[in-house]
């Protein structure tokens, strides 16, 4: 079986599951706990240098790091990526926006306001200094997407793993202090996205 090192809170790691379940892919999870250290150890660097999850790792030992490209590899030969080639690279236009543009902003946001402890940001007065540019710049993303699915009820043609990946951060993108209600075209989206079959919640333990 396929292993997910993984993270319940982090919205890259959600992408994987509910990709891997809406594919009907079965995942044994490995979890790691947020600040626990454990993938800066020897064992999982070896797995993957940069030290962040998620990670899947292959039957036969190989390791696929970075959301995007465990999303691709998942979902290859599916109706989740597009057959033509133009939908298709349109599809990783808006995956590479979404690790860019939005994930950087919106989920750091969101990581630092909803799960760091409050001393630590308190204690880190460049990170406070942030937060404003993070919600600014976050907004500029959201602000992308209420544009095109103001005319568009999918990223990329029909529905695929764009949508998932934007997905994943933009849902619980309030936790990081944004107002989603500013968006309706964007919160429209979500909750097509929530409808979709086999859809589970990032509190869903697999």
């Amino acid at each position: 079986m396929l292993i997910l090192h993984n993270m319940q809170i982090s919205g890259n790691c959600y992408k994987v599951r509910l990709a891997a379940r809406q594919l009907g892919i079965a995942l044994q999870l490995k979890e790691y706990g947020l600040g626990s250290g454990l993938t800066r150890t020897p064992e999982f660097l070896a797995k993957n240098p940069i030290g962040r999850v998620p990670l899947l790792e292959l039957e036969d030992g190989r390791c696929l790091a970075e959301s995007g490209a465990i999303l691709f590899y998942l979902a290859e030969g599916s109706a989740l990526v597009p057959k033509d080639s133009w939908t298709r690279a349109k599809m990783l236009e808006w995956m590479f926006f979404e690790q860019y543009e939005h994930e950087p902003y919106v989920a750091v946001a969101r990581r630092w306001l909803a799960f760091e402890p409050k001393e630590a940001l308190e204690a880190l007065e460049a990170k406070r200094h942030l937060v404003p540019e993070w919600h600014a710049k976050g907004n500029v993303a959201l602000t992308v997407m209420e544009k095109h699915l103001a005319k568009n009820d999918w990223f990329a043609g029909a529905y695929s793993i764009a949508d998932i990946a934007l997905y994943g951060y933009t849902h619980s993108a309030a936790e990081g202090g944004f107002e989603l209600s500013r968006y309706p075209a964007v919160s429209y989206w979500l909750k097509r996205v929530a409808a979709q079959p086999n859809h589970i919640p990032l509190s869903e333990r697999w």
